[in-house]
């Protein structure tokens, strides 16, 4: 069994064929799926969607390009809710930001105060985190530490395959690995993936973007989770079953997916 840990589900891209989509899925052994909340107004969608299928989940969450959105009372709303196991994807992502230099460190501190909310949600509620991090890493790690999120842990979903954020492994937090570690320019990931420890690593595919290889140019989907694992076995030189095994074994602690 294989368990995707990101894949959004609910993205318009899947609307016509979405239960062909999760069969194919299905059959090339993904059995568990998770839809992380990046966007507050698509959540009645992920949660509607959580509901029809026994097998797929949600997170409750606002993207650092979302957080415009966000707003407690969607937490209220559904936090309590049987299928909602995380919160997330939060983080920062500073990879965008435009305007004068006072106005993106604007923008930062706004996205710090975001993410710092979220962080507190989920203590209070007891749910792991799922973070976004990109080109912010230093940033990101200290909030972390300062708000003592290692009392929920959580995954790193995007992390820039940075070496700094390593060490919070031993804080409670897992790495997911997706299809960029099949592309030909993901040496950096390559080099960091060994220095992962096995119990903190979780597959993910966060379709309908990021697609692997080979199927790079089309619409990506959780059925590819099997291309992922194979290239992590190839790099940590182990079987994709064990890769398999694993993984979700990982999953299914944080998300407290019996």
């Amino acid at each position: 069994m294989i368990v995707d840990t990101h894949i959004h589900l609910d993205n318009e891209q899947y609307m016509d064929d979405l239960d062909e989509v999760i069969q194919k899925a299905i059959n090339n052994g993904v059995e568990r799926f998770i839809i992380p909340g990046a966007d507050p107004k698509s959540l009645d969608l992920a949660v509607k969607i959580s509901e029809t299928y026994p097998n797929i989940y949600f997170a409750i969450g606002a993207h650092p390009y979302d957080i415009q959105n966000f707003n407690t009372s969607y937490f209220n709303k559904y936090i309590n809710h049987k299928k909602c196991v995380a919160i997330g994807e939060c983080g920062l992502d500073y990879f965008r930001l435009e305007g004068t230099r006072v106005e993106k460190e604007q923008e930062k501190k706004r996205q710090k105060e975001i993410f710092i909310a979220q962080i507190e949600l989920a203590k209070k509620y007891k749910k792991p985190l799922i973070i976004h991090i990109r080109d912010a890493s230093s940033d990101a790690k200290e909030i972390l530490l300062k708000y003592d999120a290692r009392e929920v842990g959580g995954v790193l979903h995007c992390f820039n395959a940075d070496e700094q954020l390593l060490s919070l492994a031993d804080e409670g937090f897992y790495f997911g690995i997706g299809g960029v570690v099949t592309f030909k320019n993901a040496k950096k990931l390559v080099n960091v993936l060994p220095k992962i420890p096995y119990d903190k690593l979780l597959i993910e595919t966060d379709a309908p973007y990021l697609t692997p290889a080979p199927f790079r140019g089309t619409r990506n989907e959780p059925s590819y989770c099997s291309h992922i694992g194979s290239k992590m076995a190839e790099i940590l030189d182990v079987s994709e079953e064990n890769i398999n095994e694993i993984t979700t074994k990982n999953a299914l602690k944080l998300f407290n997916i019996a």
